[in-house]
């Protein structure tokens, strides 16, 4: 379970320091205050666990910075500087909680991820196996076919998310029969798609009554579901597991999003650590709606100070959390619509 992510003059951030729910976290902003890139760093330091990659190699892979200079992350100024990232996170030792911290440190002259400085409890953490996923906004499911020979072979510029979680898609079912908990989320999946997903010569189709469609031909949305079901079914995302999603209601229709805001809640109440971000305003109501008392979740604002710097507010309950772009916004919207009817009225 990761605990606590600490920024200093890391790309948007000056100084930031941010504790996490053990359960659901969603974050919401205004664009350019980094949602996206706290996410990343989030599953670099899940990964390396199962990579075996350093810190700084799989941060430079997930971020891409041009020409892979590492130290291009560094938050810029006119003269040198330095930042760092510490995560940390809670494993089971000796029958005991135990805290483990994960740092980088790096300047902005820093090209090569190997001259990047990597400690704390770096040995500890690859020790202790930690699944995850990271679904991107861009979808990957309907590219599958050869892009994984392709990135293994060619230096394309693609951020190693995306050859990742067509990895994560492409593993092999669990063996056994499907435990309750997983039939039923499946259930709910295979309901709104109106079909169950299979996977042929690298390509993945969605098998219906009427018969199997290649995924090429669906809408994303259904797609979005088609990657959700998948992952659960392989067993990705099981109890102790971590989810990050960036904007999953991109190209999703509103009808479709009580679907999805279900199983991560659903997911979270598994053992599943979740992280979404969203600009939407029915996705932050549909958590609201479907949210129970005994849910662990976090809604994270991101915001400016009056210095432009980034600053974190964190609440446990929707209707605290300020400041709200998405509210504010949809408030905005209200107010210029009776502006213009009591304009209508006064011709």
């Amino acid at each position: 379970m990761l605990d606590h992510i600490k920024l200093e003059r890391f790309t948007a951030f000056e100084q930031l320091s941010l504790k996490f729910s053990p359960g659901l976290n969603v974050f919401i902003g205004e664009n350019g205050c980094g949602k996206t890139h706290l996410l990343k760093l989030v599953y670099a330091a899940c990964d390396v666990s199962t990579s075996q990659k350093t810190f700084a190699e799989k941060i430079n892979r997930v971020f891409l910075p041009s020409g892979e200079q590492i130290g291009r992350l560094v938050k810029r100024r006119s003269t040198s500087s330095t930042g760092s990232v510490d995560v940390t996170r809670t494993v089971q030792a000796d029958g005991q909680d135990k805290s483990l911290t994960l740092r980088l440190s790096l300047s902005n002259h820093t090209k090569d991820p190997a001259k990047a400085t990597v400690s704390g409890a770096h040995k500890q953490w690859q020790e202790h196996k930690l699944t995850s996923v990271y679904i991107p906004v861009k979808d990957m499911m309907a590219n599958a076919p050869g892009f994984r020979s392709l990135y293994s072979l060619r230096n394309i510029h693609f951020e190693e998310v995306y050859a990742d979680i067509i990895d994560r898609a492409f593993l092999g079912a669990l063996k056994g029969p499907t435990d309750k908990d997983r039939k039923r989320l499946l259930d709910i999946l295979q309901q709104s798609m109106e079909g169950k997903v299979i996977s042929r010569n690298e390509e993945f189709f969605l098998k219906s009554p009427q018969g199997e469609l290649e995924f090429t031909l669906l809408a994303e949305g259904i797609r979005k579901l088609g990657l959700l079901w998948v992952l659960i079914q392989n067993g990705t995302l099981l109890d102790g597991s971590v989810l990050l999603w960036d904007e999953p209601e991109a190209n999703l229709n509103p009808k479709l999003m009580r679907t999805v805001v279900q199983i991560l809640i659903e997911l979270q109440r598994l053992g599943v650590q979740v992280f979404v971000t969203t600009h939407n305003y029915n996705l932050l109501k549909e958590f609201d709606l479907q949210l129970q008392p005994q849910d662990r979740v976090l809604f994270h604002s991101l915001f400016r100070d009056a210095d432009r710097n980034v600053q974190a507010a964190s609440f446990a309950h929707y209707d605290a959390l300020q400041p709200n772009a998405i509210d504010d916004t949809l408030a905005m919207l209200a107010d210029r619509e009776i502006r213009q009817q009591m304009g209508g009225l006064g011709q």
